[in-house]
């Protein structure tokens, strides 16, 4: 292939290339925890949900058919498809702030992060749609800072803006940095901005179109909200470091050590004035960006954070990091395709992603398993076994439950209860759905989340009801612990194992649970539906 062509349609290479991979990604690994819990958005479709905004549902709807199409490739498909559009918005950004060469290293950049590639690239989580709309509010607010307020054409791109952001909003909380970033730009740098009558139409149409989430937080007292303030509110008055340490190594691993670097090499090269004179563009990059950055750390010195939670700032940085690469190397426009830092960043999510993916499916470096007795862990714990093992849990209870609705042993309407989100989801997913049995979760909302509201969807709870509790060796926990008191028998546990190449590496556990005595509250506006659990 020659260079010209491939200056000329490198961009839309890079993105075929991602997304081919991407797609082999998602339609040969199983689906992790948080996946297979918000398939339950396109299940039971809501103006909002305990744990996030519905817009991550609406996609896996429209990508599945309605869930028409219920493999891990259709579920992850709006995931993959909104990634490949984020490479090109993100390149038009950092086109916009410089020139093509600019672009193409911000695409780069956006290609060897695993929050982008992976996470929000691959992982049907809310993260997809929300990078989607927050990158193309961004566009639009560089298009429109570099225009400067008296042009025309600016009040278009701000209108737009607030269609966007406000899309972003229903698809995750945190995209509320986006206009505070704005804000905090228009009041720094230039408050000419505050003259003009679409800026506020432009937050109207935001929050029109978040309404929905606000009518169901009020139907349910504010619960989602709640639940998201007590997750970052500072409460302990001791300093954390460790979590903070925890905090600081997820954002550089997550978005790529390389990429972290470059990002942070970028801010300092702008604050020591190091930069052209893109300096309209680039402030509101860093003014929507980096407050996040910072509060997050601060979160962290108090309480535990997710590092996934500022992937959007650092992304946003990604064209500030792509100007300073541009600048330094003095490329031009064809003397430098992949620059050193570049590519060593390319190189290092193609290792990681390899070893993931060898480990997920064969087990080659962390294989030791368990012991087949006694069934404790050997060697370390391996958290990619989240993403291995439900079909082969399916399998081996399919004959249990089988044998044990043929003979009486329990009921033909016996269900499975779980007391926590998570692995309530997966088995839901794997198992109980494929075999054609409800699911159902017994404890306080707060362990349980959107399964509060499943269960009464799929009818709740009978008098002498029989059910089936699941655990594993992964992550004990008996229901002796949770419903003796509630249930007249509870027997087991049968025992089903999960081998990876040959190596026992999981027991699951089923329980039978016959003769439910009494129903439980499942009082949605409270705290609790079961207030017993541990």
């Amino acid at each position: 292939m020659d260079k010209t062509y491939f200056q000329t349609h490198r961009i839309w290479i890079l993105i075929a290339v991602s997304a081919v991979i991407r797609l082999l990604i998602a339609a040969f690994t199983e689906l992790g925890n948080d996946e297979v819990y918000y398939v339950n958005y396109a299940l039971f479709p809501d103006l909002s949900h305990f744990d996030h905004p519905p817009v991550t549902g609406w996609v896996i709807q429209i990508f599945t058919l309605n869930l028409l199409f219920d493999s891990e490739l259709f579920i992850r498909l709006g995931a993959v498809i909104l990634g490949s559009i984020n490479t090109y918005i993100i390149y038009l950004i950092g086109k916009t702030i410089k020139d093509e060469t600019t672009g193409w290293y911000t695409a780069l950049l956006y290609t060897a992060s695993f929050y982008t590639f992976v996470i929000s690239g691959i992982f049907m989580m809310p993260d997809a749609p929300q990078t989607s709309f927050w990158l193309l509010t961004m566009l639009l607010f560089v298009k429109a800072v570099k225009a400067g307020p008296e042009n025309p054409s600016v009040n278009r791109w701000i209108l737009l803006a607030g269609i966007s952001g406000g899309l972003a909003m229903l698809s995750k909380y945190t995209s509320v940095f986006l206009f505070t970033g704005a804000g905090l730009y228009f009041l720094l740098f230039d408050r000419r901005w505050f003259t003009k009558w679409q800026l506020y139409a432009s937050i109207i149409i935001a929050a029109i179109i978040f309404s929905p989430v606000i009518l169901w937080n009020i139907k349910y007292n504010f619960i989602s909200f709640s639940f998201h303030s007590n997750r970052v509110e500072v409460v302990e008055t001791m300093l954390r470091p460790d979590l903070f340490a925890t905090e600081l190594g997820g954002q550089i691993f997550y978005n790529n050590p390389f990429v972290w670097v470059l990002v942070i090499a970028g801010l300092f090269a702008f604050f020591r004035k190091k930069m052209p004179d893109n300096h309209n563009e680039i402030k509101i990059l860093i003014t929507t960006a980096l407050p996040v950055i910072l509060l997050f750390l601060g979160f962290s010195l108090f309480r535990r954070t997710l590092p996934h939670w500022t992937g959007p700032a650092y992304m946003t940085l990604m064209p500030l990091a792509a100007l300073w690469i541009r600048e330094l190397t003095k490329a031009g426009t064809s003397s430098k395709k992949f620059p050193p830092l570049i590519s060593a960043a390319a190189g290092f999510l193609l290792l990681i992603l390899s070893i993931a993916l060898l480990q997920i499916g064969w087990g080659l470096f962390l294989n030791k398993g368990i012991h087949p007795q006694t069934g404790k862990r050997l060697g370390i714990k391996d958290i990619t076994l989240d993403m291995y093992g439900w079909k082969q849990l399916k399998e081996g209870f399919e004959p249990v439950y089988q044998n044990d609705t043929a003979s009486g042993l329990m009921k033909n309407d016996a269900v499975i209860i779980q007391q926590r989100w998570f692995p309530a989801a997966n088995i839901d997913y794997y198992v109980a759905r494929p075999l054609g049995i409800k699911l159902l979760t017994l404890a306080d909302i707060e362990r349980t989340h959107k399964y509060a509201w499943i269960t009464q969807y799929r009818g709740g709870y009978k008098p002498m009801q029989d059910a089936y509790y699941f655990s594993s060796s992964y992550d004990f926990s008996d229901p002796n612990w949770y419903y003796k008191e509630l249930f007249m028998i509870i027997e087991g546990p049968d025992t089903i194992p999960v081998y990876r190449n040959n190596v026992l590496v999981m027991n699951h556990y089923v329980w039978r649970m016959r003769g439910l005595m009494f129903q439980p509250s499942d009082d949605l506006t409270g705290r609790n539906v079961f207030n017993e659990t541990k």
